[in-house]
């Protein structure tokens, strides 16, 4: 049997600590020992190497053995019922025994691998009745707090008292991990470090990841010297992962990080809130120190106390903002933007109290090009350039920021006045927007040691800084931080500004429309004059013409030939004026009717339209042929007066070659128009082998006055495929016409099906 150490050789140094992985380091801390037992035989599949100073079985002896072989079968039945009431993540600690010593144990698992970490039982000063009546007493101090650092405070000086650590901080990150400490208590004789930040390098990515995991790390003695932890060698690249271990050993870099701040032990709880670090429980005593696993639970457990009372801290501290925004909020939010002009927005900017809205320092609204604005504002061409691109970076959305150089590095000098914005864009076509403002506020950040020099290069190389001595830094650029209040109050206003633009619209829309509708009112009503004027002043004179010149052919018989020819074209011209007029009459009275549409039998109209129109038919013998046609909901005299004019325009365009044959067929289903879901329709063709026309002039021959041939060869007023057009319109259907020159045309009509 092959017998292995699992240790992390491979070297780390502050290039690469950021890829360290911590969490496999293959040894552990000498306060305790460890052994690892597979889950489905219990045999020990790895132990340290210090096995032997605790229990007095060497490790080689002990790998590869079951454990009751060692430990005994009450002890392995112990082990599997606490393994089996799920108590390896609870706070109920395991006791194991051997030899007559007795140890207490925390047990979790790690993949396949149920991992017991021992640690001899250790008698203290401090007895548990003691730090339960510390904590009790904690308790009720802790309902006298009312602010989220006075909790702080609390829990750092109540840490301290049970634990007896030299100094206990309460760590806060910021976004972008930089810690401040935000809480402490600390020995008299020490400095303090409360204030001071520490830059993010501090705690590198993979190990915030482990305080997530991990809620409680703890080192006895930075100078401890590691202990490796040993396997059977019968898997390559075999490892044990120590995430959860309490005795897991501490990356290289973070000792001597210690070492440097003169550090002798620690102990580190963490904060999670919403599921995020938000901070830190860093305790340290200046020589070695160990905690019973009971005084831990304690100390762990105000952590919990913090966490628990975020929420209610930071909303007790921020009601008071929310109070005095809302107040203000009541006071303006009852506007109205009803007017023909928008220079109310003018007035609505300078309104008292908009600026306390969100604690700003100026405030603009930006609305179709004008610029409304109050307070300290950049100039109008900044405050344009700036709707102009948050429109683009926030998608027509919203934004706040305490640093807009951070966004707009080339306006830096905006700074002094504008650092801090917040803005809300007002519709989703355009830069309209209401944006508030922050001037810059400089501030002094404390840290411990200038953060631009966490990394120091000295002989051995790189290694953590060595001086925390206090650095301080101005932060420029930035404005007071806005609070979740201000923003919220910023987001209803901007909702309820975007309403009364809504309202202003609409409004003016409505004013639009009711002008648009007077005007074609007035319109109408000088058209129905024009009908009047045709129907009586107009054709009146024709009438006279025609009556005269008939009467001058009838009496007068020795009239010169070219006279003769003269007064018959001033006849047959008078004619076609009259019958201009009247088919003009017919196209503008025809309206959506107010006669109801009833079931009309296509059959029974082309059968009349024959009987009524026979001499004009039989005038070039035209044959007319027709199937069995639907019946179509209409109104009976258009849809007579539709096929009347389909019937005479193929009679009159006739091929000189041929007789006019009209073919009039039905759809033998309803099919929808033009492959669009507008529902189905009874189509009817009429089809003929007139003369035609070209395919570009389809659609334009149902405009009115629209003729395609010649007044002296074809008579017409342009007015007939208009009013089959209407006709169609007034029944909710649609009519399409296909040709070939000198071939025929066919016209299709289409009906609404029934259902």
């Amino acid at each position: 049997m092959k017998i292995k150490d699992i240790v992390n050789r491979d070297i780390v140094n502050l290039t690469n600590c950021e890829q360290e992985p911590i969490h496999i380091p293959g040894s552990i801390q000498p306060h305790g020992f460890l052994i690892g037992l597979k889950e489905d035989t219990f045999t020990i599949d790895f132990c340290s190497a210090n096995c032997e100073e605790y229990i007095g079985i060497p490790y080689k002896e002990l790998l590869d053995k079951k454990f009751e072989d060692f430990f005994g079968t009450d002890s392995l039945n112990s082990l599997k019922d606490y393994i089996s009431k799920d108590q390896m993540l609870s706070s109920t600690l395991h006791r194991l025994t051997i030899e007559h010593k007795t140890f207490q144990c925390t047990v979790h698992k790690s993949g396949s691998i149920y991992i017991i970490e021992a640690e001899p039982v250790n008698t203290q000063d401090r007895n548990i009745s003691e730090v339960y009546d510390q904590t009790s007493q904690f308790l009720l101090y802790m309902h006298d707090t009312h602010t989220l650092k006075e909790l702080c405070q609390l829990v750092a000086n109540g840490t301290r008292e049970i634990t007896g650590y030299d100094r206990v901080m309460i760590y806060r990150f910021d976004k972008d991990y930089n810690g401040e400490v935000f809480a402490e208590s600390v020995r008299d004789d020490l400095e303090p470090f409360l204030g001071l930040h520490y830059p993010h390098t501090d705690i590198p990515p993979q190990a915030r990841e482990l305080y997530m995991k991990n809620l409680l790390r703890l080192i006895a003695d930075i100078n401890y010297t590691p202990v490796p932890i040993y396997t059977i060698d019968d898997t390559r690249d075999k490892n044990l992962d120590l995430s959860l271990s309490i005795l897991r050993s501490t990356s290289p870099i973070h000792v001597q990080y210690l070492h440097n701040m003169g550090v002798g032990a620690t102990l580190t709880i963490s904060l999670i809130y919403k599921k995020k670090l938000w901070g830190l429980i860093a305790c340290h005593h200046y020589s070695p120190k160990n905690l019973t696993p009971e005084i831990r639970l304690a100390a762990q457990l105000q952590g919990h106390f913090i966490t628990s009372q975020i929420d209610l801290r930071q909303s007790n501290e921020e009601y008071e903002v929310s109070r005095k925004t809302n107040e203000e909020l009541k006071k303006i939010n009852t506007f109205s933007l009803t007017g023909k002009d928008e220079g109310k927005f003018n007035d609505l900017v300078k309104k008292d109290g908009i600026l306390q809205l969100c604690n700003a320092a100026g405030v603009a609204i930006v609305f179709n090009g004008g610029i409304y604005k109050n307070g300290i504002t950049p100039t109008d061409d900044e405050i344009q350039d700036m709707a102009n691109w948050l429109a683009t970076y926030t998608n027509n959305g919203s934004f706040y920021t305490d640093k807009l150089v951070d966004y707009l590095p080339n306006k830096l000098d905006m700074c002094g006045q504008t650092s801090g914005l917040i803005y809300h864009s007002l519709d989703m076509d355009s830069n309209n927007c209401i944006l508030w403002f922050r001037p810059e506020t400089k501030t002094e950040v404390n840290w411990a040691g200038d953060p631009n020099k966490a990394i120091v290069k000295d002989k051995n190389g790189l290694s953590p800084r060595n001086s925390f001595k206090l650095w301080k830094e101005t932060v420029s650029c930035t404005s007071k931080p806005w609070l979740q209040p201000e923003i919220v109050t910023a987001a209803t206003y901007a909702n309820s500004l975007q309403r009364q633009i809504n309202l202003l619209i609409i409004s003016q829309e409505e004013e639009k429309y009711r002008k648009l509708s007077e005007l074609l009112k007035e319109t109408n009503s000088e058209l129905e004059n024009i009908n009047w004027i045709s129907t009586h002043d107009l054709q009146e004179p024709l009438r006279k013409i025609q009556i005269i010149s008939s009467r001058i052919l009838s009496k007068e018989t020795e009239i010169p030939e070219n006279v003769h020819d003269a007064i018959l074209r001033m006849n047959a011209s008078a004619g076609r004026m009259q019958t201009l007029l009247i088919d003009i009459l017919k196209y503008t009275r025809l309206k959506h009717s107010d006669d109801a549409f009833e079931e009309v039998d296509l059959n029974r109209i082309v059968k009349e339209l024959k009987e009524e129109m026979s001499e004009t038919i039989n005038e070039k013998s035209t044959v007319i042929n027709y199937e069995e046609l639907p019946v179509v909901k209409g109104i009976p005299f258009l849809i007579k007066q539709l096929f009347s004019n389909l019937i005479s325009n193929s009679v009159k365009y006739t091929a000189e070659d041929r007789n006019p044959e009209i073919n009039i067929t039905a759809s033998p289903v309803p099919m929808t128009y033009n492959g669009k879901d507008t529902g189905f329709y009874n189509v009817i063709h009429f089809s003929d082998n007139g003369i035609g026309f070209e395919p570009q002039f389809s659609e334009s021959i149902f405009n009115i006055f629209t003729k395609l041939h010649a007044a002296s060869e074809y008579k017409g007023s342009g007015v007939g495929l208009a009013l089959c057009k209407k006709i169609m319109q007034n029944h909710h259907g649609y009519i399409t016409a296909v040709s070939t020159l000198g071939e025929g045309t066919t016209i299709s009509m289409y009906f609404p099906a029934n259902n």
